[in-house]
């Protein structure tokens, strides 16, 4: 039966289908010898292209999560070797397609960050309407009064749109420096660092502890990866009102 090929490459673990959508605009996609166009379908026994490498769109392969805790000083690309280490050159060789990251942390943030054979289960972690939480632990420089928390707790509009937190808890730190705890539904680039500077406060340290139902195991040290079982997967594509590919 024919599908949109974004849809299929997404369901290989190639990238999510947004990322494939972009591939196809720059004329990275190649089907049968022909630059690919959006939405194009395909039965499965076409000789594909992506980006000058070839794809078995008949490969079926079980869906992989790994949790992997991110040292400050990688970035999340694949595009920027050489430049600064990036989080796949730690990770394990998926066997069939490639990792795809949930999200992105900047350059400075280390903690969790999920990565998935499945581009669509991806996308659907990244969606706003799987409602999923991000928690942080925040250092920032200075002190956090009473009415910045009372601010942020209303809310706070940045230039591309309102924030609003789920939870906010301000720890007694000594020094000039305040550990918080943040909570919230947003993924968008730098939103934790903008929403702290938007009260004049500079982020000093930043960490992701969770990502939805997944947390970061205190096991795990930054440069580490761990593997979800498949019962843990299950519960990652409920969560995100995913569901699991053949």
């Amino acid at each position: 039966m024919a599908q949109r090929i974004q849809k299929l490459l997404a369901h290989l673990g190639i990238a999510s289908r947004r990322q494939v959508e972009c591939w196809i605009r720059e004329g990275e996609i190649i089907v049968n010898g022909e630059c690919c166009t959006l939405g194009q379908q395909v039965r499965g026994d076409e000789s594909v292209l992506v980006c000058g490498t070839p794809v078995d769109l008949q490969a079926r392969v079980p869906v992989r999560v790994l949790r992997y805790h991110k040292p400050a000083g990688e970035v999340v690309s694949r595009r920027e070797q050489g430049v600064h280490a990036t989080v796949f050159e730690q990770l394990p060789d998926p066997g069939a397609g490639r990792w795809v990251s949930v999200g992105r942390l900047d350059l400075n943030t280390s903690g969790l960050l999920l990565l998935t054979t499945d581009g669509t289960l991806a996308d659907a972690l990244m969606h706003p309407r799987s409602g999923l939480e991000r928690e942080y632990r925040v250092r920032v420089h200075g002190r956090i009064t009473h009415e910045i928390v009372s601010r942020l707790q209303q809310g706070v509009q940045l230039d591309d749109g309102m924030v609003q937190l789920v939870a906010l808890e301000v720890f007694d730190t000594p020094g000039t420096n305040t550990w918080c705890r943040v909570v919230l539904k947003e993924g968008r680039n730098r939103v934790v660092r903008r929403l702290w500077a938007s009260q004049g406060l500079e982020v000093s340290r930043l960490i992701r502890m969770r990502y939805g139902p997944l947390a970061l195991p205190e096991a795990l040290r930054p440069g580490e990866w761990d593997e979800l079982s498949l019962q843990q997967v299950g519960r990652l594509y409920r969560a995100a009102r995913c569901s699991p590919r053949a």
